[in-house]
């Protein structure tokens, strides 16, 4: 026998499970039959496509007993799937592998019907059985294997593994309630529950009880206990049946028993397709984002099936990665059963079931647009990713444009790009926007004077994955993007300016080298600013060079080694500071108005400044001889 002790995180989690989440405590049933299907699917396809296994006599089934005696109420739930070893056992069942556990355990809040939503998104399914259970005891024997092994844990400190004789492939789980599981060691709470949350599962579900009948009278009369097994489930492929036959509360059921979350979702998309391919897809839409949604390692939400036999669940190729986020199930009457992964990545059958779902899933977003409450729901949550297939994905560039919206110096909350077009000015040549961090301060910034001053809207991109999207896709229709945040922005606009005489005199040359020689190498180049209306300086980037943001961005990535671009200062010569100091002579009080003219514009964009004392003196200064 073997002790082990629960991970930190693993114990803390247990803890928080057990006294967050008993408000919905019955679900403990939904995750344990849930994983026994997943090991029915597992062994299912190994029996078909592996000789090793096709020997194995292979009854898929998934039985449910229970003890409703007195002296110590239990349930034990038996499949007869792939099963489980020692290092699966340790691997499963003693650690919590998925990277997001942190963030769930930041954001249990102690009420139990937000907290029992987070179940779905980071996968601790398992663990719910401790919120019933003061012991859990898993026997199991993997198929292939001669060896049984036996986990048990009270939840609390860690758990034992011993071997033990297990004839059957396969695992066996028996709960023993605590004072709070005791209700369900019968058998009308049972079959409820396998009802309500299991009744799609695709292999069939055997309730074992003992049945009373009575023989005789009087005091003849004697109770006869026969133990039956029934039934409690469809065990049909949900995702087969004819879609008229199904509403949308059955949807939703098998939605929840297929992503393990609480929620309905927002959406479902059915697709039964016959004819040069023969195939069936159902996507589900969450209604909050998975947790993972971007972690590299993101786990994949739609499982592959081929002819009703699953075949994968870890395929991040099924949809294209912006879609991450849609849950579901592709099954393929035209794919081979010992499809490898990289026969999956190339397949042609594969290819265009793919095309197809995803230019389906597209138009169903779309439809879901009409209902701007719906859709706002949508895009609070998936936003992100629909902007990166937007850039990514040129083949359905045009859905996606549709799909994507930006904030507006126009109107409240979103606008389309399609409706920003209807709202150019007659001879408005690009599409106005600029990047940054924080939207209040991208709507006060002075980079947007000109625009406001001549009634040109521009859209305030605050989401930092904007730098790249919006840059890469270059265009909507024949109009460019133009970013405010470079020096050549609005040039269209500035030409039709009346030339003013400032920038044109030697003295507004000689007083821009006096600010040059004060910044020296800090910036590219000083100039005078056709953009500013009420601001005295204003930072921007040259046109060729990545913007501040973007080089924040690459230095989030990873990209040290990026050659600094460094910004142009713009200056505004008819601002009153402006006017004073081109009077001023080269000075130390020049050089700190200079000094704090750069500073506040690296403040406006978001910069650090690099030394935030020597900024506090010179502001400090200039404050004293003002007084």
């Amino acid at each position: 026998m073997s002790k082990h002790v629960f991970q930190t995180e693993v114990s803390e989690l247990l803890h928080l499970i057990v006294h967050s989440l008993y408000s919905h405590k019955e679900i403990f049933l939904r995750e344990l039959v849930s994983n026994a299907s997943d090991a029915l699917d597992k062994l299912k396809y190994l029996t078909l496509t592996e000789d090793e296994f096709k020997k194995i006599n292979f009854d898929p089934r998934i039985d449910i007993s229970f003890n409703d005696s007195d002296d110590g109420r239990s349930l034990t739930i038996k499949d007869t799937g792939i099963g489980m070893n020692e290092e699966d056992l340790v691997e499963h069942l003693g650690t919590i592998a998925r990277s997001g556990t942190k963030n769930f355990l930041g954001k249990l809040s102690g009420d139990a019907k937000k907290d029992s939503n987070l179940i779905g998104q980071f996968g601790v399914g398992f663990y719910s059985c401790f919120m019933v259970a003061d012991e859990v005891e898993v026997i199991s024997k993997k198929a292939g294997e001669d060896q049984g092994f036996r986990w048990v844990s009270d939840g609390k400190s860690g758990y034992e593994i011993d071997k033990v004789v297990k004839k059957e492939t396969g695992t066996e789980i028996t709960l023993h309630f605590n004072d709070e599981g005791k209700e369900y060691a019968n058998r009308w709470s049972i079959t409820d529950i396998l009802k309500k949350y299991s009744n799609h599962i695709a292999f069939p579900i055997f309730l074992e009880y003992e049945e009373s009948t009575f023989d005789g009278e009087g005091e003849d009369k004697k109770e006869i206990k026969e133990l039956k097994s029934e039934q409690v489930n469809d065990a049909t492929a949900f995702w087969k049946r004819p879609k008229g036959e199904l509403k949308k509360k059955d949807y939703n059921e098998f939605y929840k028993t297929l992503s393990n979350d609480f929620q309905d979702p927002l959406l479902h998309l059915h697709t039964q397709a016959e004819g040069a391919l023969d195939y069936t897809t159902l996507f589900y839409v969450p209604e909050k984002a998975p947790a993972d949604l971007f972690y590299a390692d993101y786990k994949p939400g739609v499982k592959l099936y081929v002819k009703r036999v699953f075949i994968t669940d870890d395929e991040k190729e099924l949809l294209p990665t912006y879609l991450r986020f849609v849950k579901g199930i592709i099954d393929s009457e035209d794919l081979p059963l010992n499809v490898s992964r990289e026969i999956l990545q190339q397949n042609r059958v594969l290819d265009n079931i793919r095309k197809s779902s995803v230019k389906k899933l597209l138009k169903s977003f779309q439809s879901l647009a009409k209902k701007d409450k719906d859709y706002l729901t949508f895009y609070k949550e998936f936003g992100r990713p629909i902007k990166e297939g937007y850039y990514q994905d040129q083949e359905n560039r045009e859905l996606l444009e549709k799909l994507v919206r930006f904030k507006s110096t126009k109107v409240e909350g979103y606008t389309t790009l399609e409706d920003y077009v209807g709202r150019m000015q007659e001879d408005q040549k690009g599409i106005y926007y600029i990047t940054g961090d924080n939207e209040a301060s991208l709507r006060r910034s002075p980079l947007i004077e000109m625009y406001t001053s001549k009634d040109i809207e521009v859209l305030i991109a605050d989401d930092e994955i904007d730098e790249i999207i919006i840059p890469g896709v270059a265009k909507f229709g024949e109009h460019d993007f133009k970013s405010v945040n470079r020096s050549n922005a609005g040039d269209e606009l500035k030409q039709d300016d009346e030339q003013d005489d400032e920038t044109k005199d030697k003295e507004a040359d000689a007083f821009l080298k006096k600010v040059k020689k004060v910044l020296g190498e800090r910036v590219k180049d000083v100039k005078i600013s056709a953009r500013l209306t009420d601001s005295p300086s204003v930072l921007v980037a040259d046109a060729e060079d990545p913007t501040f943001q973007m080089q924040e961005m690459m230095r989030a990535m990873g990209q040290f080694d990026m050659p600094e671009a460094k910004p142009i200062l713009e200056i505004n010569l008819k601002h009153p500071i402006l006017k004073k100091m081109k009077g001023m002579r080269k000075s130390k009080d020049f050089d700190n108005a200079t000094e704090l003219l750069y500073e506040q514009a690296m403040l406006l964009e978001g910069m650090k400044l690099e030394n935030p004392a020597d900024f506090v003196k010179r502001l400090n200064d200039v404050l004293t001889k003002s007084l």
